[in-house]
C-alpha cells in the first residue's frame, strides 16, 4: 500500500472520568474544514470528548461520523446533546446543528479555552486560510485578517509537498530546523509555483532540510505580512493544523519577535471547542 505522506494521525478522545448524566449542560461543536473535521463535546466547562479526522468525498458523512467519534463508546447519543454549533468551510452539512457560527469566533473561544484567558491575539493556521484574530480582553474580536484567496502558504499546499518530497508532514517540520541558517524562500505567490521551485532546489542537489527550509520560510513570510495587518500582541496563540508544525511556529515567533503559547490539547480542536462553548452559550441565552 502507497504510503500517504500528507496525512496527519487521526484522533479521537472520551473522558472516562465524566459522567455526562450529571451534567447540567451538554453541548457540542463541529468545524468542518476543507481536509480534515473536528467534534468536541462539553459537560458544562469541561471537554467530555473530542476527534479529529480526514473528510471523506461526502461532507454530510464526514460530519456525523467525526460527531460519533467524539461521543466514543459513552453511551451518550447525539439527540442527547442540548445544543449544536456547526462552524468552518463545510458548516452548512452538519445537519444535527442548531446554528451555524463564523470560525473567527469560535477560534477565539476556543483559543482562549486551551490556552487560557490572557490570549490576546489568535492566528489560525488552516488547510485553505490563515486567519490573524486581536481580541479584547473581555472576548470580544477587536480586529482580524485573511489571506486572500490564493492557498499558497496554507495547509493544503505543506500536504502537497509532503507527498512530493515524500517526507511525513508531522516531520517536516523539525527536519526543516535542522539547517544552520534558513534559505532564500520559494515563491510566495503561488502553491504551485513554490512546488515546483521546491523539487528544483531538490533536484539541483539541495539537502532535504534546506529545500524544506526553503519552503516553509516562503510559508511564513506571507503568513507574518498578514498577521503584522492586525498588530499583533504578546499572549499569542496558534491554532489550526499548521500550528503542529513546529517549523512554522519557531519562525513565526522569530518574526514577530514573541513567543506563543503552549496548550495541552491539539490546537486543530480550536474551531469545535469555541463552537461547543458558543453552543453552551445559547442554552444559558434561552
Amino acid at each position: 500500500m502507497t504510503q500517504e505522506y500528507w496525512k496527519w494521525p487521526e484522533s479521537g478522545w472520551t473522558s472516562k472520568d465524566i459522567d455526562w448524566k450529571k451534567a447540567k449542560t451538554v453541548t457540542a461543536g463541529v468545524d468542518i474544514g476543507s481536509n480534515s473535521s473536528q467534534a468536541a463535546v462539553m459537560c458544562d466547562d469541561r471537554l467530555f470528548g473530542y476527534a479529529s479526522l480526514r473528510n471523506g468525498p461526502d461532507y454530510r458523512s464526514s460530519a456525523q461520523t467525526v460527531m460519533e467519534r467524539a461521543l466514543g463508546n459513552s453511551g451518550i447519543k447525539v439527540k442527547d446533546t442540548k445544543y449544536i454549533v456547526a462552524t468552518g468551510w463545510g458548516s452548512c452539512n452538519v445537519t444535527c446543528a442548531e446554528k451555524i457560527m463564523d470560525e473567527i469566533h469560535c477560534h477565539a473561544k476556543g483559543a482562549r479555552f486551551m490556552y487560557g484567558p490572557s490570549v490576546k491575539t489568535v492566528v489560525d493556521l488552516g488547510a485553505q486560510t490563515t486567519k490573524a484574530i486581536r481580541l479584547y480582553g473581555w472576548d470580544r474580536i477587536r480586529d482580524f485578517a485573511m489571506n486572500d484567496k490564493c492557498a499558497a502558504g496554507m495547509g493544503r499546499s505543506i500536504e502537497v509537498m509532503a507527498d512530493l518530497m515524500q517526507v511525513p508532514i508531522e516531520e517536516m517540520g523539525e527536519r526543516s530546523l535542522a539547517v544552520e541558517k534558513d534559505p532564500e524562500p520559494v515563491s510566495t505567490t503561488c502553491y504551485a509555483f513554490a512546488n515546483t521551485e521546491a523539487m528544483g532546489l531538490f533536484r539541483e542537489g539541495y539537502k532535504e532540510s534546506e529545500v524544506l527550509a526553503a519552503y516553509l520560510f516562503a510559508i511564513v513570510w506571507r503568513i507574518h505580512g498578514m498577521i503584522s495587518r492586525v498588530q499583533p500582541e504578546k499572549e499569542i496563540a496558534f491554532t489550526g493544523g499548521l500550528a503542529k508544525n513546529p517549523g512554522i511556529v519557531k519562525r513565526l515567533e522569530k518574526a514577530m519577535g514573541m513567543e506563543s503559547l503552549t496548550s495541552e490539547h491539539d490546537p486543530q480542536l480550536a474551531g469545535a471547542i469555541g463552537a461547543a462553548l458558543i453552543a453552551k452559550e445559547m442554552v444559558e441565552k434561552a
